[in-house]
């Protein structure tokens, strides 16, 4: 009986590093891929990117209506299943259209690190960062900036990716976090991105939230900044929180999110005291701060006496603005400093 030899050949798989030596055993076309059912198919847990509605949902059904799937989905084996790790999308429109098989390729001995990898750069491939929910944003800086620093992480499947969403700017080694570089991390993909480095800070402090609390980011519900504080949160206070913004259809802004940290920080957070912060009864109730006067030396050691008195006020209110947001940036890189060193 004659052996029959497969011949291994460059595919969509060679973005993810080589392909294994065990041949998988279901059956296999003369590209790599192997057709797999669709009712074997699982999403990635907890997978960070919304699936396609309208228009496009629609292009992609119709597109595969009529040529089918043209690039294979990516999969890894989970228990009996078959877990998706790029094409959500495809596998989704395919169930719309009624096909029963999809062409798969099929990868094993990933690490969960690698394997969240795959999962966002091969989304970045398919959408612009710009069209990203924050949540999603944050996602995609998480894990980049972790496979960044983390050790053990494989440069070859970060390095291949790359080429293939050929995003500028990657270096070259991937795998260490020594001290003194975290700041260049955060640049580094500030400018693949398109972001300051400060704007990464934040968005490492986003994908700290709950997924309910990111998901009223999502929804404005939250400001931005706001949720940068909430992440320092405990997790049963967020919890705690999100009910009430829910409940009770609140927002929340940078004052109120300033208020329950200092709050939380100080073990003071109850149920009533976050509900009286958010609906904003707290603050009616605190008493206003005494006028402070300033010296006139003061005054006359920054400014000119003919220097108009709203646009000194201006002056000041603005330097304590930056002031404070200095001292959260400041906070923002010592946590992640310390979470470095621990790994």
């Amino acid at each position: 009986m004659v052996e029959n030899k497969k011949k291994r050949t460059e595919t969509f798989a060679s973005i993810f590093g080589d392909e294994p030596d065990d041949i998988v055993e279901e059956s296999k076309d003369n590209t790599g891929t192997t057709m797999l059912n669709i009712d074997d198919l699982i999403p990635f847990e907890n997978h960070p990117f919304k699936l396609y509605e309208g228009a496009r949902l629609d292009d992609m059904v119709e597109s595969i209506k009529n040529f089918g799937i043209i690039v294979p989905i990516v999969v890894r084996k989970k228990d009996d299943k078959y877990q998706i790790l790029s094409g959500h999308n495809r596998a989704n429109s395919a169930k719309i259209v009624g096909i029963s098989e999809v062409p798969a390729i099929i990868k094993e001995n990933l690490t969960e690190e690698e394997a969240t990898l795959i999962v966002t750069e091969t989304n970045l491939m398919q959408r612009s960062f710009a069209d990203l929910l924050h949540s999603e944003r944050a996602t995609v800086i998480a894990t980049r900036h972790n496979a960044m620093k983390k050790q053990g992480v494989r440069t070859d499947l970060l390095n291949e990716i790359e080429k293939l969403s050929k995003a500028p700017n990657t270096q070259d080694t991937l795998t260490s976090c020594p001290m003194g570089t975290k700041l260049d991390t955060k640049q580094e993909i500030g400018a693949e991105y398109n972001l300051s480095s400060r704007s990464v800070a934040r968005y490492l402090r986003i994908n700290k939230l709950s997924d309910q609390l990111k998901a009223l980011v999502d929804e404005g519900k939250v400001a931005m900044r706001a949720g940068v504080d909430l992440s320092y949160l405990s997790n049963d206070n967020q919890e705690m929180i999100e009910a009430i913004i829910s409940e009770n259809t609140f927002k929340v802004d940078i004052k109120k999110a300033a208020s329950l940290r200092i709050y939380d920080k100080n073990g003071q957070l109850t149920w009533d005291t976050a509900k009286a912060i958010i609906s904003g009864e707290i603050n009616k109730k605190e008493k206003k701060p005494k006028g402070i006067k300033i010296q006139p030396k003061i005054i006359s050691k920054y400014f000119s006496p003919e220097e108009d008195k709203k646009d000194i006020e201006s002056i000041i209110e603005k330097a304590l603005e930056l002031y404070f947001n200095k001292i959260k940036d400041v906070e923002v890189i010592i946590e992640e400093e310390e979470e470095c060193e621990q790994i």
